[in-house]
């Protein structure tokens, strides 16, 4: 049990979701996390103790990002202390394993079709890697704004998962999808989402049309760095590039957009899209199905504390 800290809120985790991050850190790509170290992005439960800040006992919270299981321990506990300008606090009636789906995920893609590209209804997205948790999130803000949604996948038998998300046109990425994003939408998407990373975002860059966008958001590739990256040849002229991380989000925009997707979802207007729940104690388990990439969806794991 994390012992009271001025200005820290200690939570009783009642969900938590899975993110790559976490499966990165334990398979050692995480070199500034210290061990021993609780890992965990993110997670919502209730205020146990609200350590001087404005929250109260009892009230419903999500926790996430902000070194929350890097620097300090995260979610994947029955509770956990973090500072109070990762708290969000939201109105809700929600299943736990449901609203543990969306705050580190949906707020992803959320900053990054909202605050990074600016889309507006009419134009074309290509979500690449659409099956992920945050493409499948982003497919669902997007047909709700009025775009039309491309997504890919590397294999073709998920295709009707992305079509019933509501994508558009489904794309099977080989690595080179240029040729296929220009048949389907001549002259190249208005803005891309990548979510695979370096591995494939000199690809990307072309299958966008002139002063259309790129937000570099995900790193699902397990890639990092772009190898002799060379602005003037490797980005198009007059294609514009830029990235989102929840760091350039102020904690009051990231709790109004939260609550905005908890209605949404209430409402029906988005897909949670939760692929599996697991008990606490299979997180070896859990971590397991997302190496292996056996879902399209989000993963949570609920937690009886």
């Amino acid at each position: 049990m994390p012992e009271p800290r001025a200005g820290w809120v200690r939570i009783r985790v009642r969900a938590f979701g899975l993110n790559r991050s976490e499966l990165y850190t334990r398979q050692g790509h995480s070199p500034s996390v210290r061990f021993p170290r609780v890992l965990g992005i993110e997670c919502v439960g209730v205020v146990d103790d609200a350590g001087g800040t404005d929250l109260t006992p009892g009230q419903t919270v999500a926790a996430l990002m902000g070194e929350m299981g890097r620097a300090y321990d995260g979610g994947y506990a029955e509770y956990t202390l973090v500072p109070r300008d990762r708290v969000l606090p939201v109105r809700t009636e929600l299943p736990w394993d449901v609203l543990a789906a969306l705050p580190e995920t949906w707020l992803t893609a959320w900053g990054s079709l909202v605050d990074a590209m600016d889309v507006q209804a009419g134009q074309t997205l290509l979500i690449r890697g659409g099956t992920s948790s945050v493409g499948m999130a982003a497919a669902s803000l997007a047909k709700e704004r009025g775009l039309r949604v491309l997504a890919t996948t590397r294999g073709a038998a998920k295709a009707d998962a992305l079509r019933a998300n509501g994508v558009d046109d489904v794309v099977v990425d080989t690595g080179q999808i240029v040729e296929e994003v220009a048949r389907v939408v001549p002259g190249g998407v208005d803005a891309l989402l990548e979510l695979i990373g370096p591995v494939t975002l000199r690809d990307s860059l072309r299958a966008v049309r002139p002063r259309g966008i790129v937000c570099h958001t995900g790193l699902l590739g397990n890639v990092w760095v772009m190898d002799r990256f060379e602005p003037l040849e490797d980005i198009p002229s007059t294609v514009r590039l830029t990235t989102y991380h929840s760091g350039t989000t102020s904690a009051e925009r990231s709790t109004a957009a939260l609550q905005e997707i908890v209605d949404g979802v209430a409402a029906g207007r988005y897909r949670p899209n939760v692929e599996r729940v697991f008990r606490f104690e299979e997180i070896a388990a859990a971590h397991r199905f997302m190496e292996e990439d056996l879902g399209s969806g989000k993963l949570v794991v609920a937690v009886d504390a």
